[in-house]
């Protein structure tokens, strides 16, 4: 159970940073302004979070 629990903040932590680097990537392609590029990498990273929390939550009661 703990290794479950360590691979998994791994993997969520590679994909936060993949998700940020991306979000990065969107904000200067669709050149937001800088006071609103912190709304978006919130909102993103509250998303990705509770997909993350939910896909955990499916893989401990899975098994």
């Amino acid at each position: 159970m703990i290794s479950i629990f360590i691979v998994f903040l791994l993997y969520a932590g590679i994909i936060l940073l993949i998700i940020n680097k991306l979000t990065d990537s969107l904000c200067v392609q669709k050149e937001i302004p800088e006071e609103r590029q912190p709304k978006v990498f919130q909102t993103i990273n509250i998303l990705v979070t509770i997909l993350l929390i939910s896909s955990y939550v499916e893989i401990l009661f899975a098994h």
